[in-house]
């Protein structure tokens, strides 16, 4: 009795909650659609009861491939009160990597858009035979069950919870280095944490109508829950456009939104401004890449004191440190709009060496976390968990410095991954598509500085002898087998890569080339 008197609550309690006090509020904009809470909790009801009559049952692994709809949010939804492991499907991967994913994470049922992703899913169904089972949301051409349509044949019923609090229940897959994608395993204790830390530690203001841009399969989707257990109103959309964004604020009114810093940058050179009505705005969160102090001191002169910065990674979802709007002070604090913030509620957060040692203060460290934030591991990687969660700590890869008021200042990364446009890219995937090529004896890529995309891919291209491809044949390759994000921006033809003394390729003299004159080697 001991044990469960303490025990926390899952992600399910919280959606419960979330549809408890929402009542006849709008949950969800997307389009035409329109959502009440009532509406959203006989639905989650009604697919619960559809899923389990097709058998599935706590622990099940699912997955999701979709554009941003809030029939997404649903399966999610319903996941975290059965108890699933849901993994979030990135709609931008390749589909080797979706192939990959499916496989690696036993994922046994596909949920799918019909609108958006019918012939990916006939092929995933042919690549990947553990895939049992598809269901669509809405009528599809054949490829599985209309999920929608099924639910809608059961009366919805109370919200029951069946997870337990260390149930894996999300699945998120970020690049590896080793050239595979490896799964984060999030328990409903990290969700549960993540979720509570956002209400706790960031400015909301006091009525919400959010707008997400960005795929709900990465950081903004991490935000619906806080926006739903506060009565909010969540749109979304598929893309990114200054002027779709500007008319979707004047429309609905938003107040917040979540944008990466290129977006930022966007809207700043944009036409699409002038004239606008942007005063509902309060709150810009960015994060996922540094943001340029100049670019941010011009958003700050533009849109006014509205902007928030988050610092994270999957391994720690959302919730590592925060930069509020009031420390965003260009005149008495010019220097932090350069720095990451100072750790969120709840969280211990250190620079450490490589022995586990605090490093001294104003010296460059690693971020490490301790917490009930920090990922149970990653997905059948045992050597790569042990790697990341070494000393009691999670190492984040990020070098930093801490000034005396507690200011983290990343300055470098122990990894190759490189961020651009907010998305991950991590260096040796691209380097391994370049290689498949005939005409390429090796490969080198980096991140070098972009005014637009914060990095920008870039790859250093060894051709065989005799042969010849020009760059944007290599461009279209690594396109078509990684997609755009890891597409190089460049591609220098070079006679050689150059070395360390041991015979190990030097990033370190590459990237030095193009980071010359730098205050940091991270944009």
């Amino acid at each position: 009795m001991t044990d469960r008197l303490y025990q926390g609550c899952t992600v399910g309690d919280l959606v419960i909650s979330a549809i408890r006090r929402g009542g006849d509020r709008v949950a969800f904009l997307c389009d035409d659609t329109r959502w009440t809470y009532r509406h959203l909790g006989a639905l989650v009801s009604t697919v619960i009861q559809a899923l389990q009559a097709r058998g599935l049952r706590r622990g099940d692994a699912v997955a999701t491939l979709s554009a941003n709809r809030p029939e997404a949010f649903v399966i999610t939804a319903a996941a975290y009160v059965m108890g699933l492991r849901v993994t979030w499907m990135n709609p931008t991967s390749s589909e080797d990597d979706h192939a990959y994913i499916l496989e690696d994470s036993g994922v046994q049922t596909l949920f799918v858009d019909p609108l958006t992703f019918t012939d990916r899913a006939r092929v995933l169904a042919q690549r990947v035979p553990g895939v049992q089972r598809l269901l669509s949301f809405g009528p599809n051409d054949g490829f599985g069950d209309d999920l929608l349509a099924a639910a809608a044949g059961f009366t919805p019923t109370r919200l029951v919870p069946q997870a337990e609090p260390e149930d894996v229940c999300v699945l998120i897959y970020t690049g590896g280095t080793t050239g595979r994608p490896k799964g984060v395993a999030h328990t409903h204790r990290v969700h549960v944490t993540m979720i509570l830390t956002e209400m706790a530690d960031w400015d909301w203001p006091g009525e919400i109508r959010f707008l997400a841009l960005t795929p709900i399969t990465h950081a903004s989707g991490a935000m619906i829950m806080p926006v739903l257990l506060k009565s909010g109103t969540y749109a979304m959309t598929k893309g990114f456009t200054a002027e779709k964004f500007v008319h979707l604020v004047e429309e609905h009114r938003i107040t917040a939104t979540f944008l990466v810093p290129t977006m930022i940058y966007v809207l700043l050179d944009s036409p699409a401004r002038q004239g606008a009505d942007l005063s509902s705005l309060k709150l810009i969160i960015y994060g996922a890449s540094p943001m340029s102090p100049a670019r941010l001191i011009e958003g700050l002169r533009e849109f006014g004191p509205v902007f928030m910065q988050l610092y994270a990674q999957s391994e720690a979802p959302n919730t590592v440190a925060v930069l509020h709007q009031h420390e965003h002070d260009p005149v008495n604090h010019p220097e932090r709009l350069a720095s990451c913030g100072t750790p969120c509620v709840g969280n211990q957060v250190r620079l450490l060496d490589g022995d586990g040692h605090q490093v001294p203060e104003g010296e460059v460290g690693e971020i490490c976390v301790r917490g009930p934030i920090v990922m149970q591991g990653y997905w059948n990687k045992p050597e790569e968990t042990a790697l990341a969660l070494r000393h009691g700590w999670l190492y984040t890869g990020d070098m930093a410095r801490r000034d005396a008021d507690g200011y983290l200042y990343i300055v470098d990364r122990s990894k190759d991954m490189i961020i651009s446009g907010g998305f991950n890219v991590y260096p040796r995937e691209v380097e391994d598509a370049l290689s498949q090529h005939p005409a390429v004896a090796s490969a080198a890529v980096v991140g070098v500085p972009d005014a637009k995309w914060g990095e920008a891919v870039r790859a250093l291209v060894v051709l065989r002898p005799g042969a010849s491809v020009s760059p944007e044949e290599l461009m279209a390759m690594v396109r078509e087998r990684k997609g755009a994000v890891y597409t190089p921006k460049a591609i220098d033809f070079v006679e050689a890569l150059p070395v360390t003394g041991l015979g190990k390729l030097d990033k370190k003299a590459i990237r030095a080339q193009f980071w010359q004159g730098q205050g940091r080697s991270v944009h």
